[in-house]
């Protein structure tokens, strides 16, 4: 129970930790993003480049982007151009409606996800795989099981860590404007190896048997949490009203 009162605190702790660096990286984002009207110095004709939006969001955590363009109206042909157009894009407004924003979070691939590592959970701590070891790591005898098995915080608890960190995913990836199972597992991956770091002081002295039960459970709910969440992103969404 505390375990699990840990794991929700170190992952609020982890969301207020990364939430400057990613709304930084969404301003830079929405800065260079869009299409912006130059007049080419090669022929002083009208031509629409793009600034590469996501290297300047990649590349200027530290203030000073790398700036550079990813396309023009007259690429491929002059794709090996020297940008140096790229002074008057930055000065350019672009279009407001061209302009990208964060991506909108849909909740049902998250739901759906986070009540798939739930369902995960009850089936890996259940009588017929895992149960009878986590009794002996923890010291508990049937009488306690029988007892705590029917309260139900600890239920809703694990759901709530379940839809929390789902959330969490889906946040980095509207943030970072990304999509797919792959690019889901890796925002899982990261999310989850940074609560496992922040929580490494709480964890430390839990028996062996129990962080080793708990470590495949905890892979197996962050690979289906990102591919869910990933690969359903904009594929299962509520209607709009």
């Amino acid at each position: 129970m505390l375990f699990l009162f840990w794991l929700v605190l170190c992952l609020l702790g982890i969301s207020l930790l990364l939430l400057p660096l990613l709304l930084w990286r969404h301003e830079l984002y929405r800065r260079y993003s869009g299409g912006r009207l130059v007049a080419c110095p090669e022929n002083q004709q009208a031509a629409t480049v793009s600034v590469d939006a996501r290297h300047a969001a990649a590349t200027g955590i530290h203030g000073h982007p790398d700036l550079r363009l990813c396309d023009c109206t007259r690429w491929p042909e002059r794709a090996n151009c020297g940008q140096a157009c790229l002074s008057q894009a930055l000065q350019a407004e672009a279009p407001r409606e061209v302009r990208v924003g964060t991506k909108p979070i849909h909740h049902l691939p998250i739901l759906l996800a986070a009540f798939a590592a739930w369902c995960l959970g009850a089936i890996w701590h259940s009588q017929y795989l895992f149960r009878p070891r986590l009794m002996d790591a923890i010291g508990l005898t049937r009488a306690q099981l029988a007892q705590i098995k029917w309260w139900v915080s600890p239920h809703l608890l694990t759901l709530a860590v379940c839809v929390l960190f789902a959330y969490g995913v889906g946040w980095l990836l509207a943030v970072a404007h990304r999509k797919g199972v792959l690019q889901g597992v890796l925002m899982a991956v990261l999310l989850g190896g940074a609560l496992v770091v922040a929580s490494s002081y709480g964890i430390a002295g839990l028996p062996r048997d129990l962080l080793a039960i708990e470590a495949g459970y905890i892979v197996l709910a962050l690979l289906i949490v990102g591919a869910i969440v990933g690969g359903l992103y904009d594929k299962l969404v509520l209607p709009s009203h």
